[in-house]
């Protein structure tokens, strides 16, 4: 489902709890959107700034994610990288509504293109 702002990507409890779930923006890079243990949500594109490993692969904890090559960290808050290394991931505003997943459409797009 596609709205003005906002695009839907599936109910919340698709996404498995400490995991990920990937979406593809048209025409652009695909989008990893993840949920914590203590169910938030968060979205990045799906590439990490190291080497570009799929993001959406690694282990989620706390809020951050490993990258499933090198082990960087990366915050799934602001998509930086954490401690010694450095690099940043685009982040994508994301929010939940009644149970469904929605990323914001323009900016998804944006990052993505």
């Amino acid at each position: 489902m596609v709205t003005a702002d906002w695009l839907d990507i599936g109910r919340l409890n698709e996404i498995p709890v400490r995991g990920s779930r990937t979406v593809q923006v048209p025409g652009g890079e695909e989008i990893a959107i993840f949920r914590t243990g203590d169910n938030r949500v968060f979205a990045l594109v799906n590439r990490c700034p190291h080497k570009a490993g799929q993001l959406s692969q690694g282990i989620v904890h706390g809020h951050s994610v490993a990258c499933p090559l090198h082990n960087w960290t990366i915050a799934l808050a602001t998509g930086e990288a954490q401690g010694e290394d450095k690099g940043c991931t685009p982040v994508v505003p994301v929010r939940v509504d009644a149970g469904r997943v929605l990323i914001a459409r323009a900016a998804a797009i944006a990052v993505a293109a």
